[in-house]
Order: structure tokens, then C-alpha cells, then sequence
């Protein structure tokens, strides 16, 4: 990518962010004008699809922010400002929306305080122009393909972490679900062994303890009711997270045999495997 600039209207004044030629995975804009530092654009993968290297992240600052921190005085601020900035935006796209959608990272400040909703709209603004003036750039399949030999082996930690994660969850919900039946009937014994004490002879404790009230026979009975299925429900949402981390890691795996069809297949990974 040759040297470009762009005029970005925004809140604070007119910024100015030229590009400089393409640094390996990135893109470094370099901020003048109502605006002074450097946005840092690299690929990434989809917000909601983590094994999908189509979208466009743009940090603030030198360096790409969820790898490396940069120093605070490398960070940018506003022309008649001392304050500096982290933040971020990713800009992917929508299958159901016809222009590109935006997730910002939330703004912070390096003195500790919120900024202002003005500096906010000027930060995310130039965020998004370098964004998506990198998003249509010619070479953006290169971007996103050293994007994904990038981060390739750190999100295939996470899906194996995610996928244990969620098997782990889920078996203790159905383990909850299964308890949920005997302690459900052992409430409804109860509660007619309380019944039939109050009717030979009456008594304030026991109607509490019979009363749909907090902590009594009957509430609890309505609510081992109720738990068995809402757990086997809840394991089926985790067992899904399961299903689909592990077709994502399948996914990245596929994509780098891809890039290389000579290279020795992979070892299994039993960590996925789940039963």
C-alpha cells in the first residue's frame, strides 16, 4: 500500500491520516491536524465467527494493541490536548445488512478519567475512516491471510480451552438436572407429611412451611419442578458451544493445511475430542 491520506470530518476539527507503505500484517496511519499519534489497522477474524479472517481492526496507536502495549506517549491525543487514548474498532461484514458493521472497543483515557462523548465520536471516527479505507484496499487478502497465519495458533488454544470449558458446564447441569428428580420428589413426600400434620392439628409453622413462600416445602417443590428441565436445557446451549468451537478449530486447521498441502498431517487433538 503506497502512501495515502485521508481528510476525516469530526467532531474536534478536520483530522488528517496518511498511510504509510504496508508493514508486513498492518497498516500505520499517521495522525495531523485536529488529531496528532498513529492508528495501527491489521485483519482479524469475524467478531462472531472466530475461524472467518474478514474483517478489519484499527487501534490506536503504533502497534496492534491486543499484542503489544504501547508506551503512553506514543498513544494519540487531540492537537489542543495532553490526554492520550487506547481504544479499538473492528469493522466486519453483515450477511444481513448491506454496509459493514462496527464493533468499538470502549475508549479510556491514560489519566484514569472517561473522555468526553465529543472526543469519543472524534476517536471512533478516525478509527473507522482508516478502517474501512483499508477494508477496500486492493490488498486486503493479503492483510487478512498474514492476519490468520498470525493468530492462528493462539485462537486454536482458546477454542480448546472453550470447547473444555463448555463440556465441563454442561455436565454439571445434567448432573444438577438428574439430582433435580429424587430431591423434587423427596420435597413433594415432605410437603404431604407436613399436610397431613396440619390437618390433625393446625398450626402457624406448618402452614408457613406448607404456603408458597421463600424457603418453605412448597417453593421448593416448584422449583425442583422446574430445575431439571431448565438445566438440560441450559446443556444443550453448552454442548452446541462445544459443537461449534470444535468445528471452528477444524476450520482453522483446514485453512492452514490449505497453505500448505505438503506439510505432514496434523497429530489428533484429543483435547477436542469430546465425547
Amino acid at each position: 500500500m503506497t502512501s495515502e491520506s485521508l481528510t476525516v470530518d469530526t467532531p474536534a476539527g478536520t483530522v488528517r491520516a496518511t498511510a504509510g507503505p504496508r508493514q508486513d500484517d498492518a497498516v500505520v496511519f499517521e495522525l495531523g491536524g485536529a488529531m496528532r499519534g498513529s492508528v495501527h489497522v491489521t485483519g482479524t477474524h469475524h467478531p462472531h465467527h472466530w475461524d472467518q479472517f474478514t474483517a478489519v481492526r484499527a487501534c490506536l496507536g503504533p502497534v496492534n494493541a491486543y499484542q503489544t502495549t504501547a508506551p503512553d506517549d506514543a498513544l494519540p491525543r487531540l492537537t489542543r490536548g495532553r490526554t492520550r487514548y487506547h481504544g479499538s474498532l473492528t469493522l466486519y461484514p453483515d450477511g444481513y445488512a448491506d454496509r459493514p458493521q462496527v464493533s468499538v472497543y470502549p475508549m479510556t483515557s491514560t489519566d484514569g478519567h472517561e473522555p468526553p462523548e465529543k472526543t469519543v465520536a472524534t476517536l471512533t471516527a478516525v478509527l473507522r475512516a482508516c478502517a474501512a479505507h483499508v477494508a477496500q484496499h486492493d490488498d486486503l487478502p493479503v492483510l487478512l491471510d498474514l492476519s490468520r497465519q498470525r493468530d492462528t495458533a493462539a485462537l486454536l488454544r482458546f477454542l480448546t480451552w472453550s470447547a473444555a470449558h463448555h463440556q465441563a458446564e454442561a455436565a454439571r447441569l445434567e448432573r444438577e438436572a438428574r439430582a433435580a428428580h429424587p430431591a423434587r420428589r423427596a420435597a413433594v413426600t415432605a410437603w404431604w407429611t407436613v399436610a397431613r400434620w396440619f390437618t390433625a392439628c393446625p398450626h402457624p409453622v406448618l402452614l408457613l412451611m406448607l404456603a408458597d413462600l421463600p424457603n418453605s416445602l412448597a417453593r421448593t417443590v416448584d422449583v425442583q419442578q422446574w430445575l431439571a428441565p431448565y438445566c438440560l436445557t441450559a446443556a444443550a446451549r453448552e454442548h452446541e458451544h462445544v459443537r461449534r468451537a470444535q468445528a471452528e478449530a477444524d476450520s482453522l486447521r483446514a485453512q492452514q493445511r490449505s497453505r500448505h498441502p505438503n506439510a505432514a498431517p496434523h497429530a489428533a487433538h484429543p483435547e477436542l475430542e469430546m465425547p
